[in-house]
């Protein structure tokens, strides 16, 4: 789609991929087939989503800009596989789309302000989802993939790698993009594990676990991690508590998170006596 008129909205995080060489590439990554079902987020001007159409089997896409959404319509909406919703996607039900688990195939050049919490908000959605590409913000692709003991390993590296596997492919330069953003972007390939590698009791005190540690991440997990997880249940879970949030794997997190899971239900139960 020519990009006409349209002048990009900076409140909306629009910059809009051009250069074709990097278009083949990313479709290349993708290699979507014809009797697979796409879900793009943030079309555009539509640079991938011919080529997403033509290869695929069924293609929705989700925009949140009206006038993007219009001028999506008018070019491919009479296509008998083309889905257009004029939404937002950090509030969409992905889940809704899809006829059966794992059928989805996300794919999105994401607005760098909202790439985390669309993320997290895909995830709740992974059971339809296949896999995801995404183009992303270079630092926020390292640390998706990071390591234990990095400077880069963080609240998003755990929560991404305990759900799904994550793998970087390439890096793209700014000005394959208008207007040309200040940093480098990279593709990024995520795919929902279909068997998890670390068993995690408690969802919900896994993720306190790992955000309490490394909102204080200076501090050591016995200091971090007080009022949640005692010392010796740190030491019973074979860490030395002495060390910090980000020399665990997911595998310690989510040790740590079944004693969690303890004590927040023995306050609840205290809170419930109480009242």
């Amino acid at each position: 789609m020519n990009q006409g008129s349209h002048r990009p909205r900076r409140r909306m995080g629009q910059n809009f991929l051009r250069d074709k060489t990097v278009i083949h590439h990313i479709i290349n990554a993708i290699a979507p087939a014809e009797d697979e079902h796409l879900v793009e987020i943030g079309p555009g001007l539509g640079a991938l989503t011919e080529s997403l159409l033509n290869r695929s089997g069924q293609l929705d896409v989700v925009e949140l800009d009206r006038d993007l959404a219009h001028r999506l319509e008018q070019q491919w909406g009479e296509h008998t596989h083309f889905h257009l919703h004029s939404a937002d996607a950090l509030r969409f039900d992905f889940s809704a789309l899809a006829s059966v688990p794992g059928e989805l195939r996300v794919v999105g050049n994401l607005p760098y302000n909202i790439s985390t919490p669309l993320l997290f908000h895909l995830l709740a959605h992974k059971a339809a989802i296949h896999d995801m590409h995404f183009m992303l913000q270079q630092e926020v692709v390292t640390r998706m993939a990071a390591v234990p003991g990095s400077r880069d390993w963080g609240r998003l590296s755990v929560m991404l790698q305990s759900e799904c596997q994550v793998q970087p492919l390439f890096s793209v330069p700014p000005e394959a993009f208008h207007p040309v953003p200040k940093v480098t972007s990279a593709i990024v390939r995520i795919a929902p594990h279909r068997q998890a590698p670390v068993k995690i009791v408690d969802r919900e005190a896994f993720a306190l676990v790992v955000n309490t540690a490394f909102s204080k991440r200076r501090k050591t997990l016995r200091n971090s991690l007080r009022g949640l997880v005692d010392e010796a249940q740190i030491r019973t879970a074979g860490i030395d508590p002495i060390i910090r949030a980000e020399q665990l794997g997911v595998a310690e997190f989510a040790a740590l998170s079944t004693f969690a899971s303890r004590s927040i239900m023995d306050k609840k139960v205290t809170h419930k006596d109480c009242g």
